[in-house]
């Protein structure tokens, strides 16, 4: 888990500040790499007022900072942003931690499998500790199905099932060939 010392960071940051941390880039490469149909936009869309909004709180943090210009042929001169290293062990204590939810898997830790495979990273280390994250949760989810009747049953057995297929499909996530 990132230290106490680490930002509170909604996903959207911490996506925005991942992708800064790969190399210097600015806000609108940005918001093409997370647009419709690009492979991380299948897992989870940020909308451009939002990543400039998140490049901006980086920035305030010292996350990011300014780190040159870049010319374009389609618009105005874009500022460059660069990751400073406090961001990037930040970046990289985060895409190793678990969740503490089961309904984050979903999102958070979908986006950190995207993110790993892209930076060609082992995913490993994050998979066995989100497995062990969620065990606990799984085994009171299990001894509440058995001491549960009527429709305190059927919510308990839907989380289960739910918690289930979770676990399911982190036993079942590629590593790296």
């Amino acid at each position: 888990m990132p230290d106490s010392q680490a930002p509170r960071l909604s996903l959207p940051e911490w996506l925005v500040l991942s992708l800064i941390c790969e190399k210097p880039t600015h806000g609108f490469a940005i918001a093409r790499t997370l647009g419709p149909g690009s492979s991380l936009g299948r897992v989870w869309r940020v909308p451009k007022p939002v990543i400039y909004r998140a490049m901006q709180r980086l920035e305030v943090l010292g996350l990011v900072r300014t780190a040159g210009e870049q010319d374009s042929s389609r618009g105005p001169v874009r500022s460059l942003s660069k990751a400073t290293p406090a961001a990037r062990r930040a970046a990289e204590a985060w895409l190793s931690t678990p969740v503490a939810h089961a309904r984050d898997v979903r999102s958070e830790v979908l986006v950190k499998l995207a993110l790993l495979d892209r930076a060609e990273a082992d995913p490993r280390e994050l998979l066995r500790a989100q497995q062990a994250q969620l065990v606990p949760i799984a085994t009171a989810l299990d001894d509440r199905l058995r001491s549960t009747e009527a429709f305190e049953y059927t919510l308990a057995l839907r989380r289960r099932e739910a918690m289930s297929a979770t676990m399911r499909f982190l036993a079942a996530a590629p590593s790296p060939a």
